[in-house]
């Protein structure tokens, strides 16, 4: 089981990506943080990110392709994607959808995480800065076994890549 789950991580890790996001670990979990700067105004950036399936990378979801995916932007609204064949899985819930402040948090174990029985906590944070918005992403993960603690970067170069896709999706039309 160890070794499927590191595997699984490792196969939707993002190549390449900087992993300098990981900026806790401990004995039950790990901290991943994230800030971008994105050329739009944080009413234009919390919209996008619950435009998720125009932005997200289709080779890390289930069904292989992001369109699938909705993340409706209100509290206890499901994260989740349908699947062919008429299945679906939720990759988390909303718990805090704050427009006027610019904060959006989401109850999240996301992708292979969800095999270990692992919390996760998703927060999304967005400022105005320099003309446009700073975006702080951090994702908290408790309850996680030592394995997957080390695979912290795997997970971190996947969400980098994501919130990558997202500036582009928002600065240019095009993740």
């Amino acid at each position: 089981m160890r070794s499927m789950v590191l595997a699984a991580l490792a196969a939707v890790a993002f190549t390449g990506a900087a992993h300098a996001g990981v900026v806790e670990t401990g004995p039950q979990g790990f901290r991943l943080k994230s800030v971008v700067h994105i050329q739009a105004p944080p009413a234009r950036v919390y919209q996008a990110i619950g435009e998720i399936g125009r932005w997200w990378d289709g080779a890390h979801s289930y069904s292989g392709k992001a369109e699938n995916i909705t993340l409706p932007l209100q509290a206890n609204a499901c994260w989740c994607e349908t699947i062919p064949g008429g299945g679906s899985v939720r990759h988390g819930v909303v718990v805090l959808a704050w427009p006027e402040q610019g904060m959006i948090r989401a109850d999240a174990a996301l992708g292979p995480l969800q095999d270990e029985g692992v919390n996760g906590a998703l927060f999304f944070r967005m400022k105005p800065k320099e003309g446009g918005t700073e975006l702080t992403v951090t994702y908290n993960v408790g309850g996680a076994r030592d394995f997957v603690l080390k695979a912290a970067p795997q997970v971190d170069g996947v969400l980098t890549g994501g919130w990558a896709r997202l500036k582009r999706y928002v600065e240019t039309g095009k993740p």
